[in-house]
């Protein structure tokens, strides 16, 4: 069985973020691998850690597009347990909207020949949480979101999830190949050992053009997105709060200043 993760380099959560001509400015800040998708990467290893102990040879690729620098991020992973990388990276995926991002990672995956892909449930610079389900669309694979376990039975190609929803626990299955995203209290993801660190050295990250898997520059970046912004100013600074002096009626100030505000 081949796995592959999607995954994305992302700006650091406690970094400032500014907009710089309509898009993200990512060079002036710090780049990790995205907290998110570090779930996705402990729940394959956890799956294909003890069918190889038994002697199978199941691998994990990991699937990124981004800057060369993302290759950074990818390590991470591939110090947590992952076998190897791709990275997608050209300068006309600048701009890409979540339409060109899917289309190059499916692209990737479908000439991959992988059972099963999983992804995080969402970007912290983004927030979308689509990629996912594009993949599925894109692919003509079943897709099983917001996974909180997911059992894989390798005899009969299939899979088996328990998906969290605002109404509750549902259980849904599918036959293989999928695509699977999953949440954040599905496990604690690893720490990188020093071995494991070591070893990431040494693991292939193989880069590949927009040329390299078929596709033109119009379909992509800013040229191909469905979506652009316009505008974009910081947000102002809070405004100071009030301060209520308590000469023996602050409660009766409380209550007013909460009435004023129709809170009460």
């Amino acid at each position: 069985m081949k796995i592959a993760i999607c995954v994305k380099q992302v700006p650091d959560s406690w970094a400032e973020k500014k907009m710089l001509n309509g898009l993200l400015d990512r060079a002036s800040v710090d780049a990790v691998l995205n907290e998110l998708d570090e779930y996705a990467i402990e729940e394959a290893l956890r799956i294909v850690e003890p069918l190889n102990a038994g002697g199978a040879t199941h691998s994990i690729t990991l699937i990124s597009m981004g800057p060369d620098r993302a290759s950074e991020a990818i390590r991470k992973g591939l110090s947590m347990g992952a076998d190897e990388a791709i990275l997608v990276s050209d300068p006309s995926l600048v701009g890409s909207d979540a339409l060109a991002t899917s289309k190059v990672l499916a692209k990737v995956i479908s000439e991959g020949g992988f059972d099963l892909v999983f992804c995080g449930t969402e970007s912290t610079d983004a927030r979308m949480s689509v990629i996912p389900a594009m993949l599925a669309e894109r692919l003509g694979w079943a897709q099983l979101t917001f996974a909180g376990t997911v059992k894989v039975d390798a005899a009969s190609s299939s899979v088996e999830i328990a998906r969290m929803s605002e109404s509750g626990v549902e259980v849904m299955s599918a036959a293989l190949p999928c695509v699977i995203s999953v949440i954040e209290k599905i496990n604690e993801p690893r720490y990188p050992s020093f071995k494991g660190i070591m070893a990431a050295k040494k693991k292939i990250i193989t880069t590949k053009s927009l040329g390299d898997i078929g596709l033109s520059a119009g379909e992509v970046g800013m040229s191909g997105a469905w979506s652009a912004v316009i505008d974009a100013k910081a947000r102002p600074p809070r405004d100071k709060g009030i301060k209520i002096e308590d000469s023996g009626d602050g409660g009766l100030k409380l209550a007013e200043f909460l009435q004023e505000r129709r809170l009460i």
